[in-house]
């Protein structure tokens, strides 16, 4: 799965649990609600002040890792 700034915060984490801690290191401690899930990557990053390239690159890393 290609993750992209428009990628939905809860397909990124069905896809890959292990992104979970990135999440967490930018505030966003509500994975399981259900208006976080439905949020974009780009969407969240803006929402708690994080530079959603930074985030994005990070989060590819490991999706990358564990292919």
């Amino acid at each position: 799965m290609q993750i992209t700034k428009d990628t939905l915060i809860g397909d990124i984490l069905d896809q890959n649990a292990a992104v979970a801690p990135i999440f967490m290191s930018m505030g966003m401690h509500c994975l399981g609600c259900p208006a976080s899930r439905g949020e974009s990557l780009e969407d969240a990053c803006a929402v708690h002040g994080v530079n959603v390239d930074d985030i994005l690159s990070k989060i590819n890393a490991v999706m990358g890792a564990e292919k």
